[in-house]
């Protein structure tokens, strides 16, 4: 989804009407790459509950945007742990390689107690 161009919510518009006659669909010619963030223990037991910090950073990151999987409102502002996929850094740029070094650069920028992930992705 983070090379779609086009407006996702006219696409979903026309979906709902049974067409997507009219509707152009324009995709980015450049490359994504998405890195999941997990808890410890995925796929098995984890904690939830942990406090994340450094999410606004990590979308400072020219290209970056950080979707949300496993995770909720801390009730006081802030965000937490509750699921074994956290969170998904998608980075986009003009190159594989550019974008596998945004997105885990932003990861970087991301905190959380027991915080796992790949560290081969965008490698092949």
């Amino acid at each position: 989804m983070k090379r779609l161009d086009s407006d996702l919510v006219d696409v979903f518009e026309a979906m709902a009407r049974g067409s997507l006659e009219g509707v152009e669909v324009r995709w980015s010619d450049e490359a994504a790459l998405c890195l999941v963030l997990a808890s410890k223990g995925y796929p098995g037991s984890f904690a939830k509950g942990l406090a994340i910090d450094g999410l606004a950073a990590a979308s400072r990151v020219e290209g970056v945007t950080v979707f949300h999987a496993g995770t909720a409102s801390s009730g006081e502002g802030g965000v937490v742990t509750a699921g074994g996929r956290v969170l998904g850094v998608t980075a986009r740029a003009r190159s594989l390689a550019e974008a596998r070094a945004r997105a885990y650069e932003a990861a970087g920028l991301i905190r959380y107690e027991g915080k796992t992930f790949r560290t081969d992705i965008g490698t092949r």
